[in-house]
């Protein structure tokens, strides 16, 4: 009993030596001016009073490397880290390469026998990268997403979300029975409506190898079984880039957009193709600005038929009350 109420009595007093810890630091007030405002610095390694600017506890490191350089050429020179790892590569940049310059260390021509030896390690160098058929699966399609990718000029971060979403694909077995281009293509398609990059489906399937039907059925099985969520594609997105295209002024634009806001409010938008509808509002501003351009001119730009915008185009001047 007696043993019992001392382990008592000493967890007692760790108990409270504790609190009483908590409590100075939490009341810890600043030596100069007895504020109670002491904030940390954005990188941590400073406790500074928020009131007068004195430092009460500092602990400075420095986490660059140890050289200096004057110039990106020194800079460049004196780094000893690779390029940052990524996933548009199927070994995310972290395989290695030889160089295929024949010189040594110092600049000077290898032997004969020394670059056929070399030659041979290039060679099985580039055969272990991909040692089975996901990864050999990997490189071809994130290959294609590549190239693709630099045909319609989308940004990196594109590239990113697309070799993330294939990778998913790829490791839930939704390629099986597929072309490993097809299921590409909807990927990447599916990151430019991901981040909000305005390209048609008909954009995409120019600069694929696959055709535009494979691409959009595709893309709506790995959409569904991987449970993207994609919102639906804002006319207005298109707007800047076909009016770019047409040269027309500012003007337009903004009619443009005045044309596609009201529309929608009246529900005209719902089933229809944001393309075509983009298209037909800057046709119909086009005409009210006194910058005419041909129903063909904009069809070419907006890759959809005349017929289509001529429909756009009259069910929106009637909603807009414009005759």
């Amino acid at each position: 009993m007696a043993r019992l109420n001392r382990e008592r009595g000493t967890q007692e007093s760790v108990a409270s030596s504790d609190e009483q810890q908590t409590d100075e630091s939490e009341t810890e007030t600043c030596p100069e001016c007895n504020s109670e405002r002491l904030v940390t610095s954005g990188d941590g390694d400073e406790l500074v009073c928020d009131d007068c600017g004195l430092v009460l506890e500092e602990d400075m490191i420095d986490r660059g490397p140890e050289w200096r350089a004057f110039n990106h050429g020194e800079r460049e020179s004196k780094s000893r880290v690779g390029a940052p790892t990524t996933q548009t590569m199927h070994d995310k940049g972290l395989t290695t390469q030889i160089d295929w310059k024949d010189k040594d260390a110092y600049g000077r021509s290898i032997s004969s026998e020394k670059r056929s030896q070399m030659q041979r390690l290039r060679k099985w160098q580039e055969r272990i990268r991909t040692k089975d058929a996901g990864e050999r699966n990997l490189q071809f399609a994130l290959s294609e997403v590549d190239r693709m990718a630099s045909a319609l000029g989308v940004p990196r971060s594109v590239r990113e979300v697309a070799s993330v979403i294939y990778r998913r694909a790829l490791s839930e077995d939704l390629i099986r029975g597929r072309s490993i281009e097809g299921v590409a293509t909807a990927c990447l398609y599916a990151a430019c409506r991901q981040e909000g990059i305005p390209r048609s489906l008909e954009e995409v399937a120019e600069v694929s190898r696959v055709e535009q039907k494979e691409i959009g059925r595709t893309y709506r099985y790995v959409s569904k079984e991987l449970g993207l969520k994609m919102e639906p594609v804002d006319p207005k997105e298109y707007v800047p880039r076909f009016c770019s295209e047409l040269e027309v002024s500012e003007e337009v634009k903004m009619k443009a957009n005045e044309i596609i806001d009201v529309t929608t409010e009246k529900g005209l938008l719902s089933g229809k193709s944001p393309t075509g509808f983009a298209a037909a509002a800057i046709y119909a501003a086009s005409l009210l600005c006194n910058e005419k351009k041909t129903q063909r001119e904009v069809a070419d730009v907006a890759q959809v038929t005349e017929v289509t915008i001529r429909n756009r185009y009259q069910e929106q001047i009637e909603a807009m009350g414009i005759h």
